[in-house]
């Protein structure tokens, strides 16, 4: 009975989902708009990063690779969400299933690293910036771009492979997505081997990139304590877009690991719906804010340079505006440490020090060889 269960699953059933009659045709609006607002948000930051050769530096390389990650995440997500907000049968095909899970899986692997990466960029940046040309060149981060993504890739293709050779007796998924581990729970064939590496594999995804991010955090909070005020402000304003980064999609990411293992029951099935979708939604909302336009060099070419004024830059200003994150007049301009844009003189307006002034009624020079001076 088993075999002939798993031959015939060719799909899943989403039991996480409520019905809410018309409103979903408002929640997919909403959906669609944050989608849109996330693709063109990433997608912009990108094009700015890789047509500025101002900004071709390992530090906004490791910023392009995550917001390639943020798009990379969201499609992996979105389109199947929100095909299942306007169905009235939630149910998807086990082929689809575990693909979103690949594509969910090393979304997240991939933005631990690449956070983990980032801090090891600060961490040399601030507390050896001498050796720092030499240490962390364009093509070594090109190396560690490429080492994150492939380790990512390769490592969930174990996890899905575990998964798909999986007897299956049930259909029911209770979740908005698919779940490895909600799969390996409807299996009738012993998971004792999935079970193992799930476990190793969860514990060396947190700790690979924990303690890089842990050692380059402690040798710059030392170099804070023990420094200057200016190498204080300087790791204040490149670190705490990373460290508020990284403590977001650090909780989305830990309430779904204890949501897929213990029991939440007990919790509003709304606050566990909001959640379980957190750090998919959030996270690639709240990076292109932090990392884009608190990044002076980047904020400078958005809102100084006009060919990169489109509705997209506009639409950035405007979330970052309303999160209270850029502020207006000349303070931000002392906090891009920039002077603000010469104005151009023309001919009706120059500076009074250099303008020429009219000559006034005077007598003529009085002659060399004497004589009176005539009025003129």
């Amino acid at each position: 009975m088993a075999n002939s269960t798993s031959l015939t699953l060719s799909y899943f059933i989403l039991g996480a989902y409520l019905n809410v009659g018309n409103l979903r045709y408002l929640y997919f609006t909403i959906t669609a708009l944050l989608y849109s607002v996330i693709v063109i948000a990433n997608t912009s930051l990108i094009v700015v990063i890789c047509r500025n050769r101002s900004l071709h530096e390992p530090m906004y390389f490791f910023l392009c690779s995550l917001f390639v990650n943020e798009l990379y995440g969201s499609t992996g997500f979105f389109p199947f969400f929100l095909i299942q907000i306007l169905s009235d049968i939630h149910t998807v095909s086990t082929s689809c299933c575990f693909l979103q899970i690949y594509c969910i899986y090393t979304y997240a692997n991939v933005e631990f690293c690449n956070l983990a990466a980032m801090s090891y960029d600060r961490y040399l940046a601030i507390c050896c910036p001498l050796q720092y040309n030499t240490r962390m060149t364009s093509k070594k981060a090109f190396i560690i771009i490429i080492v994150v993504w492939l380790y990512s890739l390769v490592k969930f293709l174990i996890t899905l492979s575990l998964g798909i050779r999986l007897t299956l007796c049930g259909k029911v998924l209770n979740g908005l997505w698919c779940r490895n581990y909600l799969v390996v729970k409807l299996a009738c064939s012993d998971t004792t081997v999935n079970n193992i590496y799930g476990l190793f594999a969860t514990a060396f995804s947190i700790l690979v990139p924990l303690l890089p991010i842990i050692f380059s955090y402690m040798k710059i909070l030392k170099i804070c304590f023990s420094g200057s005020k200016q190498t204080r402000q300087k790791a204040v304003s490149t670190c705490t877009p990373q460290l508020v980064s990284l403590i977001n999609f650090s909780f989305g990411c830990c309430f779904e690991v204890i949501q897929s293992r213990f029991d939440m029951s007990s919790l509003p099935s709304v606050l566990r719906m909001i959640l379980s979708v957190y750090f998919v939604i959030l996270q690639p909302l709240l990076n292109p804010i932090m990392f884009g336009l608190q990044m002076s060099k980047i904020r400078v070419i958005l809102f100084f340079t006009r060919k990169f004024l489109c509705p997209a830059v506009i639409a950035l200003a405007v979330i970052s505006l309303c999160s209270g994150s850029v502020h207006s007049g000349s303070s931000s301009l002392r906090k891009m440490s920039i002077a603000p844009p010469a104005r151009r003189l023309t001919p009706w307006a120059t500076p009074e020090k250099n303008r020429v002034q009219p000559r006034s009624r005077s007598t003529v020079p009085e002659p060399r060889h004497g004589g009176k001076s005539h009025q003129v």
